[in-house]
């Protein structure tokens, strides 16, 4: 997903080489061994937009996705980035360009892209379709990043055979995604002392709304707390872990986000929860209160163990010993 997958050095020097020279037209790039890597340049063939996009039709396959920077615009920023994602590619690859999108975006720069588009027909990328685009863009109402990620995670599912019927997100009034009241409650009991141990949130894929899972477990350690979080779907879990360091007592609050391999059957399920994950920590720290002291990442809940736990809480300090002078011989 996301997490992992960084630009590589090749693509940051051709990148940077493209915003330097006016006569490249644009800059393909595809994801390979968790990298984003460049693919080939594309060089101008006219003054005009519409005259450049020739050089990037035979790179349009109906089968593999690809993304393509395009110098598009006379004024600063002067780059539009393509994510263009066909049905008939392969599902896993889909899920990574649709989800990887915004990552592209980041790694390189949002200040130098004028817009993101997403794709998945070739016709969307003649001049025919990318005058349609901007036609609908101007009749559109504005949606955030999260609103118009969230569309092409739809867009990408179709693969997984559920219905991706158009609803429009209900986001709530201060960040941008929905939280259903009661698990904004169960997150701000879990800060409090004698509240709540242990909060687990779920997202409904139906309605996309981050829900609170309906159970109330009180574990006390970490092995305990492994037992209740589920095996077979992924989950936010928020632990006030309380425990005794070098004889003080202490109970910070910890983050835990698990994504089972068996969760895997859903790919709307896997796309939309690390989409979401930045969001459920923001509303946690700022809505609720938390001050979460660490965060952990797992795909399943056997690789969480309280020593690992322990070891990122408390991490040991080692004393550096100074460079001993060696005796002279006969000393």
């Amino acid at each position: 997903m996301q997490s992992g997958i960084s630009a590589s050095e090749e693509l940051q020097a051709q990148f940077s080489s493209l915003l330097e020279s006016p006569s490249t037209f644009g800059l393909l790039v595809t994801i390979d061994k968790e990298q984003l890597l460049p693919v080939e340049t594309l060089a101008a063939k006219g003054s005009s937009f519409n005259e450049n996009l020739s050089a990037l039709q035979p790179h349009i396959k109906p089968d593999a996705a690809l993304y393509a920077i395009l110098r598009r615009h006379d004024d600063a920023p002067h780059l539009i980035a393509v994510t263009y994602v066909p049905d008939s590619a392969p599902v896993r690859q889909k899920m990574l360009f649709a989800s990887t999108r915004l990552t592209l975006v980041r790694e390189l720069g949002t200040e130098h892209f004028r817009e993101s588009i997403f794709t998945t027909e070739a016709r969307e990328l003649t001049e025919s379709g990318f005058k349609s685009h901007e036609d609908h863009t101007k009749l559109a109402a504005p949606l955030t990043e999260e609103e118009r990620t969230l569309s092409e995670v739809k867009r990408a599912e179709q693969e997984a055979g559920s219905g991706t019927g158009q609803r429009e997100i209900h986001l709530s009034k201060n960040l941008n995604m929905p939280v259903e009241e009661d698990a904004l409650a169960a997150m701000q009991e879990v800060g409090q002392e004698g509240g709540r141990v242990v909060v687990m949130l779920k997202i409904n894929t139906d309605t996309e709304i981050i829900e609170l899972v309906p159970e109330s477990p009180s574990p006390t350690t970490i092995p305990e707390l492994v037992q209740v979080i589920s095996t077979t779907e992924p989950r936010f879990t928020f632990f006030r872990f309380q425990h005794t360091h070098n004889g003080a007592e202490q109970s910070p609050v910890l983050f835990f986000y698990t994504c089972p391999a068996s969760a895997g059957k859903s790919i709307k399920s896997r796309m939309l929860y690390p989409l979401m994950k930045r969001a459920v920590v923001t509303v946690a720290e700022q809505e609720a209160g938390l001050k979460l002291e660490k965060r952990f990442e797992f795909e399943d809940t056997g690789e969480i163990t309280e020593q690992g736990v322990m070891e990122d809480l408390h991490p040991k300090t080692t004393s550096r010993q100074g460079f001993s002078r060696p005796k002279r011989p006969g000393r």
